[in-house]
């Protein structure tokens, strides 16, 4: 992002751009990369699907059953 936004700095300048025009430029760059990484992300986490351990849990939430067997939760090779 940050070479982005210096290489519209730079063809401002070399454009022989106001230093106002350069700001403006450089701020447009920046927002429009910001919202467009947002909307990357938000598109990406709209797209994945649960896995079935995420289901599993989910369904063992609503039924009021543990998500993870007791038995689960003692360390391996333990004697208890």
């Amino acid at each position: 992002m940050a070479m982005v936004i210096a290489i519209v700095a730079l063809w401002s300048y070399l454009d022989a751009a106001s230093w106002g025009t350069i700001l403006l430029r450089v701020l447009a760059c920046a927002v429009i990369l910001q919202v467009g990484y947002f909307l990357v992300i938000l598109a990406m986490v709209l797209r994945a699907s649960p896995n079935t351990a995420e289901i599993k849990n989910t369904k063992a939430v609503a039924d009021g059953t543990p998500a993870v067997p007791a038995d689960d939760l003692t360390p391996k090779g333990s004697a208890h």
